[in-house]
């Protein structure tokens, strides 16, 4: 099994290339992505993630690709996360690999527009995409897919028509609960109960008491990965049974780490896809490069940025020799990752696929129980 080595925060470095390539026959092309990531604040587990799924897609560059890199902690502040691509725009920037924080995306856009650097990104905030900017490309399913999901696994597969949604205030929140709201309505579902909470509460048993007082058949979750942990472990230290359809944070291992496997029992989440699942040989090859490089289990995020960085990649290998040239690239042709295949839809929107995971008690590991494949109808064919 080929090891990869962990880049740390601003860290440069360069992918190996033989040296037969660099000696001999002319590279196929070269490609300076940096990765700009929240490494700490409260979304740091996810952003590791990010992180280390782009440094696993650069350190496996395709052949006669040579690839130059740097990791910047973005923290979870706009400003922040400006500053850092303004440091990377300093060079020639093939792409960039962009936070997968929504408030940090907007912040991003105009500038990544003014310098023409793509930027790719896994952040599900669905107005990242409806700015009208060439430059975004998301390769992670946004809230209209993945809400869609969510919504019709509660309602066709669970039968519940009485959802309680707990959101959170961030801009990642408001998206969720919007495109939820939308999604329910169709299915013609009101939720009984809706409340944002802030990422730095400590204490959501007070949210729990107020929607269980609501008389909920099912408790819809909008959360990032620790307050995500912290409700799950509150409702069931209080013996709640009410079912739990949690966001696509649930589904890291990162965070079922925080948990104890009888905490899960019954917990559900979406997500474009789990690795840690397996499937089929390719995403299980990449789960155990993951777990030599990295010491940790992969999740979705990291394989969608991985697919992400592979386009890009693959592109320069085609003949992409531009930051504009990656970008045609990335609006106009299609991708076979390894979680789904990947096509714009004109936005940017790259990602078109969900998955419904369920967790039994015993493991943290948890099984696909439904498939939600092309929702949109951007991509024709099969998709994995």
């Amino acid at each position: 099994m080929r090891r990869f080595l962990s880049i740390l925060s601003a860290t440069v470095f360069t992918a190996a290339c033989s040296a037969s390539l660099l000696s001999g026959a002319a590279r196929a092309g070269e490609a300076s992505v940096p990765v700009l990531v929240p490494l700490t604040g409260f979304l740091s587990l996810e952003g590791t993630s990010q992180r280390n799924g782009a440094v696993l897609a650069l350190k496996d560059a395709p052949a006669g690709v040579a690839v130059r890199s740097e990791v910047i902690d973005t923290g979870t502040s706009p400003e922040a996360a400006v500053t850092a691509l303004e440091r990377a725009a300093g060079g020639k920037v093939t792409a960039v690999a962009a936070s997968m924080l929504g408030t940090q995306m907007l912040a991003m856009l105009p500038l990544a527009q003014d310098y023409g650097i793509p930027l790719v990104t896994v952040s599900g905030t669905a107005s990242i995409t409806e700015q009208g900017n060439p430059w975004v490309f998301r390769f992670f399913p946004g809230d209209a897919v993945t809400k869609e999901a969510h919504a019709r696994y509660v309602t066709e597969e669970l039968g519940k028509k009485r959802p309680a949604v707990i959101y959170q205030t961030t801009a990642y929140g408001q998206s969720g609960k919007a495109h939820l709201e939308q999604a329910f309505k169709k299915l013609g579902v009101e939720p009984v109960f809706e409340e944002g909470v802030d990422p730095a509460a400590k204490d959501l048993l007070p949210v729990l008491t107020k929607a269980l007082a609501a008389k909920p058949d099912v408790l819809v979750l909008h959360l990032h990965s620790g307050p995500t942990a912290l409700f799950i472990r509150q409702a069931a230290a209080n013996g709640v049974a009410v079912p739990i359809v949690a966001g696509s944070a649930m589904h890291q291992p990162s965070t079922s780490a925080l948990l104890e496997p009888a905490e899960l029992k019954g917990v559900c989440a979406e997500t474009a896809a789990s690795p840690i699942s397996g499937g089929n040989p390719e995403v299980e090859a990449f789960t155990a490069a993951y777990r030599a490089a990295f010491n940790a289990e992969p999740d979705a995020f990291a394989l969608g940025q991985y697919d992400g960085i592979r386009m890009v990649l693959a592109a320069v290998q085609g003949g992409a020799d531009s930051a504009e040239a990656v970008r045609k690239a990335l609006s106009g042709g299609t991708h076979q990752g390894l979680a789904m295949t990947y096509r714009s839809d004109g936005k940017g929107n790259m990602a078109h696929s969900a998955v419904i995971v369920c967790y039994d008690g015993a493991s943290r590991v948890p099984a696909i129980a439904k498939r939600y494949d092309n929702l949109t109808g951007v991509v024709t064919g099969a998709v994995k």
